[in-house]
C-alpha cells in the first residue's frame, strides 16, 4: 500500500476499542466530507453528513468493529459489522450489517478498505452468519461491488425528523 505521498505503508487491521472514538470521530468527518461531497447536495452535506460522520461508541467497544493502522498508530481506515442493522430493533437470523466503513482520503484505492472488509467477512464467517447487507453512500458502491456485494437499490434513511440520507442498499452472500 501507498500513501499519497508515495511512500509505502503498512496497515495493521484491529479491534476497535472504545479509545479510537476520538481517531474514529476524525477520520468519518474527514473522510465523509472530502469523498461525498461529489455525490450528494449541499443541503445533505450540511444536514446529514455531520450525523453519519460520528465513531458510535456501542460499535468501537463490539468486538466487531476494526480500525486499520500505520506503524505509527495513525488510524487510516475504519469499519465492521453488527447483527442489527442501523436503527433496526429485530435482526434478522444469519444476516449482519457492514457498519460505518470509511478510509482516509490519503489512503483511497490503497487496500485499506479490502484488508478491513477481509476482516469483516472473515469475523462474520466465523460467527456463523451467511450473508452481510449494506447500506452504502453513492461513492462507496464501487468499493462494494469489487468486494462481491450485489445492488439492490436506492434507500432513504432517515436520521432525525426532517433529515434524510439517500444511500444504496447492497448484499453479499457469505457462503
Amino acid at each position: 500500500m501507498t500513501g499519497r505521498d508515495g511512500t509505502a505503508a503498512q496497515v495493521l487491521v484491529r479491534a476497535s476499542t472504545l479509545a479510537d472514538l476520538s481517531a474514529g470521530d476524525m477520520l468519518l468527518q474527514r473522510s465523509y466530507r472530502q469523498l461525498l461531497k461529489s455525490a450528494y447536495p449541499p443541503s445533505v452535506m450540511v444536514m446529514a453528513v455531520p450525523l453519519i460522520a460520528r465513531a458510535q461508541p456501542d460499535l468501537l467497544s463490539s468486538g466487531t468493529y476494526f480500525v486499520a493502522e500505520t506503524a505509527d498508530g495513525r488510524v487510516v481506515g475504519a469499519g465492521g459489522w453488527s447483527a442489527r442493522g442501523p436503527g433496526a430493533k429485530h435482526r434478522r437470523q444469519g444476516w449482519g450489517h457492514v457498519r460505518h466503513f470509511a478510509t482516509d482520503v490519503a489512503f483511497v484505492r490503497q487496500g485499506v478498505g479490502a484488508a478491513l472488509m477481509a476482516r469483516v467477512v472473515a469475523t462474520a464467517s466465523e460467527a456463523g452468519l451467511t450473508a452481510l447487507d449494506c447500506l452504502s453512500t453513492r461513492t462507496a458502491v464501487p468499493f462494494y461491488l469489487s468486494q462481491k456485494f450485489r445492488t439492490l437499490g436506492d434507500v432513504t434513511v432517515g436520521l432525525r425528523p426532517g433529515i434524510v440520507f439517500p444511500a444504496i442498499q447492497l448484499h453479499r452472500p457469505l457462503r
